[in-house]
């Protein structure tokens, strides 16, 4: 448990950029009214509230910014989402990419936030540490006689789509639904059409979406740990610092998705590291180095993944001054990057 420990504060401190403590203020969305927006359903006003300087209320820890921002009002022009006229604009909807067409559902919005296409590479990480834990049993192994109890068999899977159900729908949608959030002047420029710049959906709905999420997965993952006896709350403790980490990569005054390195490797981390851990603990102990090492490795691997993800926001990235590696070292130096980060992790 120590290593674990050791290990967890190693990726904090490599995250954590020098300027960590030096507070950016944040510029308030600037909402260019539609059609959808205008007839949006009022903000929730059940959600805690504190009052800033100025006495506007916003949602505490979840701030709502102050400052306005001036950005081109050609890049603000909306228009219709030509991405979604392809014939499959409803999948991308539901899975939360690029081009997905628009809808009032607000469930369908809900599900949009929380990206399931990017659930893909925590649900897998869980099935590798369950793999590398040496201790999960088939329901019928052809290879080994002496795994073919079906009722542990069923017994770990049931553990491992529970693990899954944490790792992608609650934790990874909160990670992408505070991303969207704190994302938004950025949207706007970049992703008009997603559900909240676009005003499909209000600031309270987004908040207590947020909220459910985060104590949704902490209680699930607590939940983990008493099945399968855990004396320390190995899961527990996994799932607060990947919902710290997750909160600090999008939100200031820390925001490392600010600073390209830091950043990059902060969400690659997460998504490969933290979910192998995960399915490692719930089947198995954390008890020897090599555990620690490949997902670490594999973690170099994520960073380039996570540079795949900035260059769709190159531009809004640039209009508002956030240093992503697609930024700072152009498309063709990051594309190298993120090339190079994957191939040599393999």
């Amino acid at each position: 448990m120590t290593k674990l420990y050791i290990a967890a504060a190693a990726l904090a401190v490599i995250a954590t950029p020098s300027s960590a403590f030096s507070f950016q203020p944040q510029s308030t969305f600037v909402r260019h009214p539609t059609k959808s927006s205008e007839m949006r359903a009022p903000t929730l006003n059940m959600i805690p509230t504190k009052k800033t300087d100025s006495d506007e209320a916003s949602f505490f820890p979840f701030d709502s910014s102050s400052k306005p921002i001036t950005v081109s009002s050609s890049l603000l022009e909306a228009g219709p989402n030509e991405e979604a006229e392809d014939g499959d604009g409803g999948i991308k909807q539901l899975l939360g990419i690029r081009g997905a067409s628009e809808t009032d559902d607000i469930w369908k919005i809900r599900l949009q936030l929380t990206k399931p296409v990017t659930w893909i590479p925590l649900v897998w990480g869980v099935m590798c540490g369950a793999a590398a834990s040496g201790n999960y049993h088939w329901f019928w192994n052809p290879l080994d006689e002496n795994d073919r109890n079906i009722a542990l068999g069923l017994n770990d899977a049931l553990k491992g789509f529970v693990t899954m159900i944490l790792a992608g729908p609650f934790l990874t949608g909160f990670t992408q639904t505070i991303n969207d959030w704190y994302d938004r002047d950025i949207d706007a420029i970049n992703e008009p059409n997603r559900p909240i710049p676009s005003g499909r959906i209000s600031e309270g709905q987004v908040i207590a979406q947020i909220w459910i999420l985060l104590i949704g997965g902490l209680g699930l993952s607590y939940g983990i740990d008493a099945w399968c006896g855990h004396e320390t709350p190995t899961v527990f403790l996994l799932s607060v610092f990947g919902s710290i980490i997750s909160y600090i990569y999008s939100a200031p005054p820390l925001k490392l998705k600010n600073n390209g390195w830091q950043g990059s490797f902060a969400l690659g981390a997460s998504y490969i590291s933290l979910p192998w851990w995960c399915g490692q603990a719930v089947f198995g102990e954390l008890d020897r180095p090599v555990y620690f090492i490949l997902p670490v490795l594999y973690s170099i691997a994520g960073l380039g993944i996570a540079i795949v993800n900035d260059f769709k926001s190159i531009e809004g990235d640039r209009e508002l001054g956030l240093n992503s590696l697609p930024v700072a070292f152009g498309i063709d130096g990051a594309k190298y990057i993120c090339a190079g980060c994957i191939t040599l992790t393999q």
